[in-house]
């Protein structure tokens, strides 16, 4: 039975969502209509802004639209992080993203999470840690290193980019497995932590080879042995830590693309073809070999999985190694 008006009113209601529907496609389809923003939780100049302008060169090519990056640096990129998971989920916000942030977590209490409120994208490229030393110290090999953390306790000193991050794990995870005590000395950033050690104020950093070329070129740090399962290619002469006696270390890092949770899955989708393209060409792989990163693109569940497997391993890690904040 029709009550008279309310049949109307359905009618009309029902001509306006099919009209509708049309337009919300084409809006839809139109993304990019505006500029879009990649937010980085680190200063200007570092891998991980290197990675995002690296990008942002090359995505207008397919995008039609300017893409900038954003430096938000701060808590081992939190500030960044709850900036990009709080921001309207339309696509015009994205987070450039290391995996030393799913270590975050495990040390620190977030008011987001970065699995319900963060929307994978893309892995972009992978890194490799290399473990250096002050040629002021008196070990040429890992062997020789532990031996004189073992004679020395809590002499030797390693640097890191701040309590959480990538370097602070890799050493602490060192300390275990090696069954020595290093000290541990955050500085507020990769390069204040890498021209520490330079400069002897501490002894030993698991820098990414990035980061560490230039001293080992200028012989102002030595290269003891890679942090991953195999030999970098950048790298071929140092040896893994599993080569070196800790059997079973593995550890690397890598950046990746994330968007506000919510945002439509066919613009996940669309930038993530668009980043797989860009980050495959021949002239970006090469740009990402020289800068000691290897590009390595996902799809987003790819992607999703391995940020959840690795917060889970992280605070596993964090239990053992007991590496809170300090």
């Amino acid at each position: 039975m029709c009550i008279p008006g309310r049949c109307a009113f359905f009618w009309l209601a029902g001509i306006v969502a099919y009209v509708s529907l049309p337009v919300l496609d084409a809006l839809a389809q139109a993304y990019p209509a505006k500029p879009v923003r990649i937010v980085v939780g680190y200063s200007p100049g570092g891998g991980a802004d290197t990675t995002a302008r690296m990008l942002a060169q090359k995505l207008p090519e397919h995008l039609g639209q300017p893409v900038v990056v954003e430096n938000r640096p701060g808590a081992n990129a939190a500030i960044a992080d709850e900036h990009v998971a709080t921001s309207p989920p339309d696509g015009y916000t994205l987070l450039l993203m290391t995996a030393s942030e799913t270590i975050t977590p495990a040390v620190r209490k977030l008011p987001f999470d970065l699995e319900r409120d963060l929307a994978p994208v893309s892995l972009v490229v992978t890194a490799t840690f290399v473990l250096v030393v002050h040629p002021s110290v008196p070990a040429r090999n890992v062997k020789k290193l532990i031996s004189l953390a073992r004679s020395h306790p809590g002499k030797l000193s390693y640097a890191s980019a701040g309590v959480g991050g990538g370097a602070h794990l890799a050493g602490a995870l060192f300390n275990l497995m090696a069954n020595v005590n290093t000290i541990h000395v955050p500085y507020k950033g990769g390069g204040q932590s890498s021209i520490a050690t330079a400069s002897g104020q501490v002894d030993m950093n698991f820098l990414t080879i990035p980061s560490a070329l230039p001293f080992l070129s200028s012989g102002r740090l030595r290269p003891l042995a890679v942090t991953t399962a195999k030999r970098a290619t950048l790298m071929p002469e140092v040896p893994t830590l599993d080569e070196s006696g800790l059997a079973g270390y593995d550890r690397s890092s890598w950046h990746g693309v994330l968007a506000p949770a919510g945002v439509p899955k066919n613009i996940i989708a669309q930038l993530n073809a668009v980043i797989a393209k860009v980050a495959n060409t021949s002239e970006m792989r090469e740009l990402f070999r020289r800068r000691g990163v290897e590009p390595q693109t996902t799809t987003p569940e790819q992607f999703g999985a391995l940020i959840h497997r690795e917060i889970a391993e992280n605070a596993n890690l964090v239990k053992l190694t007991r590496a809170k904040a300090e």
